[in-house]
């Protein structure tokens, strides 16, 4: 066991003593993940509304106007921005700035309580489809609280026929509490519609993909892709001592052929094993991404992963016979893995039968796992599929590693 530990101890050694080896290792993927993040919406990007905003002017405030404003803002196709009653709005609305403008005039809650018909003044610039979309759901929600107006108003004349004479504080404390329980009524209506669509719409697709976060994607998918990237420089020392003669000479000593390999093999686990731990504090620290509320979860998945790669670039050492072939035997399945794995297009955005294919890549494993803990809440027992397969995949890879391998 020693003199695994030392082989394993010289070769991350070496390996340290070039800067550029843990820049490769750690700051290209935090920078890689940023950067994916902010292709697909990450940095800076504050959550969006995407109703339609309008600017509203009261001049009326009264308690019926603001409870038509209460109506207003709990739409789900526009968003009100209260206005002082002496701003202008027209320049808004031809810069498009806002959607549309409302102005409720003075007088509109009396006449309303009164029963006459009350005016509402919509601007809006007529070539534009957000403010018809605006002027639609004012006139719509307009409609739904007269009709609730009109029913606390029936509501209240009942109650006096019934109690006779009221005061006028009363009976606007009934007409009040009439109003509420009438839109209250409308907006929560007895019976609700559910609704199951056939087929998946995109928007769907895109919470599967990449949760409340485009890091939640880009993070493991970066991580995915350089810890593969990062097997050159733990390959190139293997391939390096081979021609050099260094493990021919090992041999030659009580060193036997499994503690060679066991301590190289060593080498790279205990690499991706730091890359990731160091990458996934990354995500949860800086990023918000939540891969600790599960530990146990996110640590097998580091550790079968770690364990794969470590696998693979065994796999690579043996098949290389120079360094200019490491980097290729690197690089080409680095991309191949990736790209079929979803590191970089989320497989759900993805057509039923190419994400099968993909399914042959063990990165969509790993992206899986990870985002199953990221995205779907997986704990243990769900990871251990994708942590299951990645050990079936460096199992094979080690496999023909040692049958393979050539000391010499």
């Amino acid at each position: 066991m020693n003199k695994i530990l030392d082989i394993t101890r010289k070769d991350l050694l070496q390996m340290l003593r070039d800067w550029k080896f843990l820049f490769f290792l750690l700051v290209m993927p935090a920078g890689f993940t940023l950067l994916m993040g902010f292709i697909f919406g990450g940095v800076g990007q504050a959550e969006t509304d995407p109703r339609q905003l309008i600017a509203v002017i009261d001049q009326d405030q009264s308690s019926i106007s603001a409870a038509f404003l209460e109506v207003l803002g709990d739409s789900t196709a526009i968003r009100i921005e209260i206005r002082a009653v002496d701003e202008p709005v027209d320049e808004d609305v031809e810069d498009n700035e806002i959607a549309a403008a409302l102005v409720i005039p003075a007088g509109f809650g009396s006449a309303l309580q009164a029963g006459e018909p009350a005016d509402l003044q919509v601007i809006i610039d007529p070539q534009s489809s957000a403010g018809l979309t605006a002027k639609n759901e004012i006139w719509a929600e307009a409609t739904r609280f007269s009709g609730a107006v009109q029913t606390a108003l029936f509501s209240l004349a009942t109650f006096r026929q019934s109690q006779g004479e009221l005061t006028e504080a009363d009976a606007q404390d009934y007409f009040n509490a009439g109003l509420e329980a009438a839109v209250q009524a409308w907006q929560n209506p007895p019976v609700t519609l559910d609704v199951k669509a056939a087929v998946i719409v995109q928007d769907d697709l895109a919470v599967q993909a990449y949760g409340d976060s485009p890091y939640a994607h880009s993070s493991p998918g970066m991580m995915a892709q350089f810890a593969i990237a990062g097997l050159i420089s733990a390959a190139t020392v293997l391939v390096i001592e081979r021609k050099t003669r260094v493990l021919a000479r090992m041999l030659t000593t009580t060193t036997g052929r499994v503690q060679i390999l066991a301590g190289h093999l060593l080498t790279m686990f205990l690499m991706i094993f730091a890359q990731f731990m160091v990458l996934t504090l990354f995500g949860d620290l800086i990023l918000g991404l939540d891969y600790y509320h599960q530990p146990w979860a996110t640590l097998v998945m580091i550790l079968a992963t770690a364990l794969f790669a470590a696998s693979l670039g065994m796999l690579i050492a043996t098949l290389a016979k120079n360094e200019e072939q490491v980097i290729v035997l690197t690089l080409i399945p680095m991309f191949v893995l990736c790209a079929l794995g979803g590191a970089w297009m989320a497989l759900e955005l993805m057509p039923a039968s190419m994400q099968k294919i993909g399914h042959f890549s063990p990165v969509a494993w790993i992206m899986d796992g990870f985002k199953g803990i990221l995205i779907r809440g997986w704990g243990l027992n769900e990871v251990l599929l994708p942590a299951g397969v990645l050990l079936l995949f460096a199992a094979a890879c080690l496999g023909f590693s040692v049958w393979k391998f050539r000391f010499e």
